[in-house]
């Protein structure tokens, strides 16, 4: 659904129509990304696999059902819980992704792909902010629409959106990339439940985890943190000159 209908701030709607901007940019990417390493006929079977993929179905159904109750009944819940979707979609969904491509990056293969990754990474913690500040300013606005009820169902729901990622997660990888396991995989998408879930006020999920097991990434999916030789590649960052 387009949020933007129902947001009377205007800069506010504006974002979220950069947002929805960006994110067609990022199918062009993994389109082109797709395109690069397969075959059409292949390519296509993948753009289907949702039908008949089970875990991949799950993972998306938990989504779009959302989106669609929505559709249904605009409700002032069902607008809070469609904005947690989209949090979830940018601060949790797409991480085990993430990292798997930084982890081939980081052995020095796919590098390449690895920064188209980097931009699209950028990008979503942007549109993660807009969310996480969207959902804050309604909590300021509007505390009687935040029951103990209302906040069960989205500690349920980042719950849902974790297992789901952590799922996806070992389904695609199932323990056979060097530098990226099951227990890394699990432990860090609980751990970005846990901050997803503090920065919104709300208590964490899992706190048996207290510290990313991933640090590395962090460093390593900013574009301005790495060198790059200008013949070799096109430079993303900028240095400023010592005084």
């Amino acid at each position: 659904p387009n949020l933007s209908r129902y947001i009377t701030a205007s800069e506010v709607a504006s974002l979220l129509n950069i947002q929805a901007f960006q994110e067609e940019i990022h199918a062009q990417s993994y389109s082109y990304i797709l395109d690069t390493v397969t075959n059409p006929i292949t390519r296509d079977k993948i753009y289907d696999e949702w039908r008949t993929d089970k875990t991949l179905l799950e993972r998306n159904r938990f989504i779009a059902d959302a989106y669609q109750r929505f559709s249904d009944d605009p409700s002032e819940a069902n607008l809070i819980h469609t904005i947690i979707a989209n949090y979830i979609l940018e601060g949790i969904y797409f991480y085990s992704g993430f990292s798997f491509f930084y982890t081939l990056a980081r052995q020095g293969k796919m590098t390449a792909t690895s920064t188209i990754f980097k931009y699209i990474n950028r990008d979503e913690v942007t549109h993660l902010v807009l969310f996480q500040n969207i959902i804050r300013e309604l909590r300021r606005e509007r505390p009687d629409l935040f029951t103990p009820e209302l906040e069960a169902k989205i500690t349920d729901m980042i719950r849902q959106g974790a297992e789901n990622e952590i799922a996806w997660g070992q389904y695609i990888t199932d323990d056979k990339i060097l530098g990226l396991n099951n227990i890394l995989i699990e432990r860090y998408i609980k751990y970005l439940a846990n901050i997803r879930l503090e920065a919104i006020g709300l208590p964490h999920l899992y706190p048996e985890i207290k510290d990313n097991p991933m640090e590395w990434i962090e460093s390593f999916s900013n574009l301005n943190s790495t060198k790059t030789d200008f013949f070799e590649a096109k430079v993303t960052n900028y240095t400023k000159a010592a005084a």
